[in-house]
């Protein structure tokens, strides 16, 4: 009897409950991915591929996490191809062998401590509900860390 078609435009949006909730799950699912990498690598490419895919359909305050996660493994990627440059760069100068175990264990510590650092400030800001307040930050997202939190 009642033929209804929606145009792209006049597709009814889900309640800002349901954004929020699928939101939410969704980060969730993307931080434990970052955390998971520190076991098994592959984990934080489908990570921030199921971030990039599913921005732009969630809350506000969700989408902050999106992008501070995008960010985190792109910042990472970045990192580590600036240190594998240095690294190759040291052999063909001919610098000696601890060298290279220092720059490479140096940035794994250091890559690795980021990468809790960013996903427990995310995931304790996800649970309790709120935003990252500077996605594109370096560190962590401009909240601040303490050992009193």
């Amino acid at each position: 009897m009642f033929s209804t078609t929606y145009s792209q435009s006049e597709t009814p949006c889900p309640p800002q409950d349901e954004l929020n909730r699928r939101g939410k799950v969704l980060a969730a699912v993307v931080y434990v991915l970052y955390l998971g990498s520190i076991m098994a690598v592959v984990t934080a490419p489908i990570g921030v591929l199921i971030a990039h895919f599913r921005r732009h359909r969630n809350a506000d305050w969700v989408e902050s996490h999106l992008l501070f996660q995008i960010r985190t493994f792109w910042l990472g990627a970045l990192g580590g191809a600036a240190v594998l440059t240095a690294w190759y760069l040291l052999g063909m100068i001919g610098a000696p062998a601890w060298a290279s175990w220092v720059l490479g264990y140096g940035f794994f510590t250091a890559c690795l401590a980021w990468t809790i650092g960013r996903s427990g400030v995310g995931i304790n800001r996800l649970l309790n509900d709120r935003a990252i307040d500077d996605p594109r930050s370096l560190l962590f997202g401009g909240a601040r860390v303490s050992l009193e939190d």
